[in-house]
């Protein structure tokens, strides 16, 4: 049994785990320590600027200060630092990989889309039944990129990154409250393009089955739910009619600001970029169900994602 800590910095927030890894089965197996999550906002004007500004970084060593003591308390063995989509982008990252350096005593790595992809793959496939007998499209929906990957229970077929997520779509075109008819069909345009692009190297079409992870997608999905509170246990493996999930996202798209604040299971932080992760997330599925022939007409969410793959990547 190996103890390892698993950070995941993105581009709306960042993420521990720390787990105790069990490989004596075959199969290795997570038991979670302990599983937190911040609402950083790292990417904040990444996207228009190309640099981090001095607030999203403060917040982001804040956050990361508070972990270092988390995993020292509980003693992890080994400790990987992963950091995706605005990492990938800002010019001053340099500023930002000796900050975490100096607070962690290791490294951020700055993956490619690729390797995110693989490792939202392996965290989903852990747990979840869905892969037995079907080749199976997981998405992994993100403030500064979106994953496609397609595969199966023996791994990975195909995989491509595209720079469609909440937080950047969203500080570039839906900026209104709720955001324009103009505002919404930009932002489509965007994504269209942006899966047209995936379907280059990942075969959509061959998709029998869709597993939806990242927090847009389970936020999404406990709206559909109509949970009176944010609940993993409920939320995890819950497979959805892709119309009950576009529903669901339409109608976080078309409220204001204020009424999804009042929902039980929205965390703040994704008050003002939900409505965009709702976009996002019904116009793949509307396009995967196009493209499958209307073979797949259900959505599944995990609440197990490229977290999980980075602490199954370390022990």
């Amino acid at each position: 049994m190996t103890r390892v800590a698993a950070i995941d910095c993105g581009t709306n927030s960042i993420r521990l785990l720390i787990a105790d890894i069990d490989r004596s089965t075959g199969t290795p197996r997570l038991t979670d320590v302990v599983r937190e999550m911040r609402v950083v906002r790292l990417g904040e004007g990444v996207d228009a600027t190309g640099e981090f500004t001095q607030g999203a970084l403060e917040r982001t060593f804040a956050a990361t200060a508070d972990y270092a003591e988390l995993i020292r308390r509980h003693g992890a063995a080994k400790i990987r630092f992963v950091a995706t989509s605005a990492s990938r982008d800002a010019r001053n990252r340099d500023v930002f990989v000796d900050g975490i350096r100096d607070l962690l005593g290791v490294a951020p790595e700055v993956i490619s889309g690729n390797e995110e992809a693989a490792l939202s793959f392996a965290g989903a496939s852990s747990v979840l039944p869905i892969l037995d007998g079907h080749e199976v499209l997981v998405v992994d929906l993100g403030g500064g990129s979106t994953e496609f990957v397609l595969g199966t229970g023996t791994g990975v077929t195909a995989a491509r990154s595209v720079d469609i997520g909440c937080v950047r779509l969203t500080e570039r075109h839906l900026r209104d409250d709720p955001p324009t008819p103009e505002q919404i069909a930009a932002a489509e345009a965007d994504v269209d393009e942006a899966i047209a692009l995936a379907g280059r190297d990942v075969p959509l079409e061959r998709a029998t089955a869709v597993v939806g992870v990242a927090g847009s997608i389970t936020t999404i999905t406990a709206h559909a739910l109509g949970l009176a509170e944010y609940s993993p246990d409920a939320i995890h493996g819950a497979e959805l009619p892709i119309d009950t999930v576009r529903d669901a996202s339409s109608d976080l798209l078309g409220m204001v600001r204020a009424d999804r604040a009042a929902l039980p299971y929205m965390h703040p932080g994704r008050v003002d970029v939900i409505g965009t992760g709702g976009l996002v997330w019904r116009r793949i599925l509307e396009q995967v169900n196009r493209l499958s022939g209307g073979r797949v007409t259900t959505a599944t969410a995990s609440e197990h994602d490229i977290l999980d793959g980075i602490a199954l990547s370390i022990g």
